[in-house]
């Protein structure tokens, strides 16, 4: 076909409106298909979206207990930037149920404590050479508006615990004690199956 017959031809269907129907169809075909891509990949967004650390730690046990987490081993980490040669144990909590009293008692040589908020950001944390107390762990994480109410009807021995006082109402408790000596493991164990993560009665 020439192009002089082409152009005869576009400009028959110009005339007889066969044009703009098709235009309009092609456009169309368009719009659905790209609508279909956009569903697609909406839709397969979250499934390559990381979940954060205190959505991940739901799966290991209910809140408001420490639950101990898995092994760390390469490439199947239960919670990022943990260490290996440590054993772990998480509590996630919502101060909105009430205050989070902490009790612990962990075994030489190394342990460690460290409050994350929901977002993973670590908001507190000490391990058992800043903590003044040997092995012994007894915190309470608290609002500013809950602290208020204690102070007007303190509990007896409010003055030994390490008072969290944060505006981050979610979040979760991580221990971390040092697992370097196998015939010691038992112990570490045991100390984290008895390390207590409780949540208080609002007054």
């Amino acid at each position: 076909m020439s192009a002089r017959s082409a152009r005869g031809g576009l400009w028959r269907e110009v005339l007889d409106g066969t044009l703009p129907v098709r235009a309009a169809m092609v456009l169309l075909a368009g719009l659905f298909l790209g609508g279909i891509v956009h569903v697609v990949t909406v839709l397969g967004v979250p499934a390559h979206v990381p979940q954060t650390a205190y959505a991940r730690i739901a799966a290991f046990g209910p809140d408001g207990v420490f639950n101990r987490l898995p092994a760390v081993v390469p490439g199947a980490e239960p919670l990022p930037m943990l260490d290996p040669t440590m054993l772990h144990a998480a509590c996630r909590f919502d101060l909105g149920r009430g205050p989070l009293k902490i009790e612990a008692a962990l075994p030489p040589p190394f342990w460690s404590f460290a409050l994350f908020n929901a977002r993973g950001q670590a908001i507190y944390s000490l391990n058992d050479r800043t903590s003044g107390s040997g092995g012994r762990l007894d915190v309470l994480v608290i609002t500013t508006e809950q602290l208020s109410v204690l102070r007007e009807n303190p509990p007896e021995g409010l003055e030994d615990l390490i008072v969290i006082e944060t505006d981050e109402t979610m979040g979760y408790a991580l221990l971390r004690a040092f697992d370097g000596e196998p015939l010691r493991r038992d112990i570490v164990e045991a100390a984290l199956a008895e390390a207590r993560c409780t949540v208080l009665a609002q007054q």
